[in-house]
């Protein structure tokens, strides 16, 4: 697992190469980044060919991997489409369900564990084959997949309202459309409904999300969820109208018997749904039973189990299970780089360096550990030694690579805007079909606009910025604050205030674009404004002045 999310390590033509095994992914993909980065030769798809998911939609290209090499097997010209958002955690891809489809698959993600079975006279056989006596097994019925529906899916209900669902593996949280919660009697501005962030996926856009309250939810024959809460949001998808993510996988145990058409499950402990307002799951409990009959056999399977529990935040398990596996194989920096980031998410710093030093011991080029304990030495006031494992990381990635994202912003955090906006610039060459292109068209328009150099590039990003944001979103807001500042820095003083404008009522206390309001209006003449302007933003930020001071930005 990492974080939420599971993962697998497979070969492209003998290199290695991370992927997100997706249950909801209908085929299996990699963004275009990726597909350059491992010299991937592309064909056209056919002609109005689009892949739909959430964030909208996105063309495709498709390129075939000559020798895909899967737990030791070898697979010849596996066929991948090329497109849309990279998909994090460290990945270049997804498997998809051309792929799983082929196989009864069993998910047991809190030891980390996918297996792949092929079922030979079991037509009446209760396959659920872990359960102990005291378990409860629930069934559900799921559609027959076929290449065109190939997507397990079944029937739920919510508040006594017939649902569709779909298992996916890939969606970080499990997730309603807005219109099933209104079958259901709950909308966005019903009482109980609360904002919950932005939900990103296969397309450009991101999507408002809400959790709402909902008095039943019962998910195959024996398992009822009463007062739930759940995130919802307006998404649309050719099948299914509830995704049941990797949270709901976590805290369960789950056979999908495509052999039966029927689905098993178990319930493991702890919140069923993730309902954090970012990707990583946040406030959850550990599975309220272990079984100690069943502990990992070597240094790997505890190595999974721990990632498992760092999903859940289950740090005391996730830490144990860790430190078994580094004793278990010192020399593997993987199992380090693990324990150091769970002890690094728990706030506990100092043995999170010692686990980032010994994995770089081991294993000098590994780029995340470069960027994750450059992270940490930010956090420690070790300017000189963040710069080299940032200037390390950077040696070592691909161009391609999407963790030039994570070095632009490290290096903006740094106030280092030339390293920043050069990296912003690889990413954003390879990354413009990706849902985070906005906000990093945004952030190079910003730091070209404090830098005061090649503002009309900066113009430039900041529109194409907002072309690919929500007006009510707060990247909006930041990218019109943005576009302000460059419109200042030209000597625009009308539309620099009229940006700002626009930015203060989505972002009324933001003592950025009141100051640089302040300043335009002061050199518009119109100085009681522009001074009103500038005290309120300093009774918001006393050292807001002197952050346009540093960048030679004043009335």
């Amino acid at each position: 697992m990492s974080g939420s999310r599971p993962t697998l390590t497979a070969k492209i033509n003998g290199a290695d190469a991370q992927f997100i095994v997706d249950s909801g992914a209908f085929y299996s993909m990699m963004s275009s980044a990726a597909a350059a980065q491992f010299n991937l030769r592309l064909r056209f798809a056919p002609v109005g060919f689009r892949v739909t998911g959430v964030g909208g939609s996105t063309s495709a290209q498709i390129a075939t991997v000559k020798e895909f090499t899967l737990a030791g097997r070898q697979l010849h010209d596996i066929e991948f489409l090329v497109g849309g958002s990279e998909v994090g955690s460290g990945t270049i891809g997804l498997l998809g369900q051309n792929f799983l489809e082929k196989w009864d698959v069993e998910y047991d993600l809190a030891k980390g564990v996918i297996r792949l079975m092929k079922a030979e006279d079991c037509n009446h056989t209760m396959l659920a084959y872990w359960a102990t006596a005291a378990q409860s097994v629930s069934t559900m019925d799921i559609g027959h997949t076929t290449p065109l529906k190939p997507h397990t899916t079944g029937t739920a209900t919510i508040n006594g309202a017939k649902i569709s669902v779909m298992f996916d593996t890939g969606a970080w949280t499990s997730m309603l459309s807005l219109k099933a919660a209104a079958r259901a009697g709950v909308k966005p501005d019903a009482a109980g409904v609360v904002p919950a962030g932005y939900a990103t996926g296969i397309g450009r856009s991101s999507v408002k999300t809400y959790i709402a309250p909902f008095s039943s939810l019962k998910i195959g024959d024996n398992e009822e969820i009463k007062n739930a809460r759940l995130r919802i949001a307006d998404i649309s998808l050719e099948e299914g109208e509830m995704l049941l993510g990797a949270d709901f996988f976590l805290s369960h145990h789950i056979y999908v018997a495509n052999s039966q058409h029927r689905l098993y499950f178990t319930y493991n402990g702890g919140p069923v749904f993730n309902l954090s307002k970012s990707a990583s799951v946040a406030g959850t409990d550990a599975p309220e039973t272990k079984n100690q009959d069943d502990e990992p056999a070597d240094a790997a399977a505890f190595a999974r189990r721990g990632a498992a529990f760092a999903g859940r935040r289950d740090f005391e398990h996730a830490l144990a299970d860790l430190t078994r596996a580094c004793e278990l194989n010192p020399k593997e920096p993987e199992y380090a780089y693990q324990r150091g980031m769970a002890y690094a998410e728990s706030n506990q710093p100092i043995p999170a360096m010692a686990d980032f030093d010994h994995a770089l011991e081991l294993n000098p080029d590994y780029v995340q550990a470069r960027i994750s304990r450059a992270q940490l030495r930010l956090r420690s006031h070790d300017r000189d030694g963040a710069i080299a494992d940032l200037d390390a990381a950077d040696r070592i990635a691909p161009r391609e690579a999407d963790v030039r994202f994570s070095l632009a912003r490290a290096y903006s955090s740094l106030d280092l805007l030339g390293p920043s906006i050069a990296q912003y610039g690889l990413w954003i060459l390879s990354h413009r079909d990706d849902a985070r292109a906005g906000q990093a068209l945004n952030n190079r328009c910003w730091l070209r606009a404090l830098q005061g150099e090649d503002l009309s590039g900066a113009l430039t990003d900041c529109n194409d910025a907002l072309r690919l944001s929500d007006k009510e979103s707060s990247l909006y807001a930041r990218t019109l604050d943005s576009r302000g500042l460059v419109r200042l820095r030209l000597g625009d003083y009308d539309k620099s205030i009229v940006d700002y404008d626009e930015s203060l009522q989505l972002l009324p206390k933001d003592p950025w674009s009141l100051y640089g309001r302040g300043i335009a209006k002061i050199r518009k003449r119109k100085s009681a404004e522009g001074d009103a302007d500038i005290a309120a933003a300093t009774a918001i930020s006393a050292s807001i002045g002197e952050a346009f001071k540093r960048y030679k930005i004043v009335p």
